[in-house]
């Protein structure tokens, strides 16, 4: 018998992918993948622009971000406000952990890990930012049970006689 991790506690694969890439980069090119990364957070639709994002907004973050997340056919989709030209750091982190989680079932994002931030920005001198960025992955752990929850309300909903 093996002790291999059940699919329930596995890492999946997109967030390993992204932390291997992240752990075996130099400080020099974390800092040129981090640019690199800036420039492709997708940017937010038009049909967001107008809505009250107070309730999306990530207080904790000294950036000013708000994380707007969308349930599409049991997966989620994340956006995100913030101008990426004053902000390329947490830019490029929110492409980077968007990337890894978008077009997932919420189960994704959930398992992502507690050191997700640190392995992604160690050694680039930017410690001040890891609460920041720890407080946008817990919000995006919050919405994503939000979504489980009710993706499982609908089906009990959808059982009732």
């Amino acid at each position: 018998m093996t002790d291999s991790p059940s699919p329930a506690s596995a890492t999946p694969e997109p967030i390993t992918k992204t932390l291997k890439r992240f752990a075996s980069l130099s400080r020099e090119d974390k800092m040129q993948t981090l640019l690199a990364y800036s420039r492709k957070l997708e940017p937010l639709p038009e049909r967001l622009r107008t809505i009250d994002r107070a309730a999306f907004h990530v207080h904790e973050c000294q950036t000013p971000v708000d994380i707007i997340p969308e349930m599409r056919d049991g997966t989620l989709h994340f956006f995100a406000d913030i101008d990426t030209r004053q902000s390329p750091t947490v830019a490029a982190f929110l492409a980077i952990v968007f990337g890894a989680i978008n077009d997932h079932p919420p189960e994704t994002t959930l398992a992502l890990p507690s050191d997700f931030v640190s392995t992604v920005m160690s050694n680039i001198g930017l410690g001040a930012r890891e609460v920041g960025l720890n407080a946008i992955v817990a919000r995006l752990k919050r919405y994503a049970l939000d979504a489980q929850h009710d993706r499982t309300e609908s089906k009990v909903e959808g059982a009732k006689p």
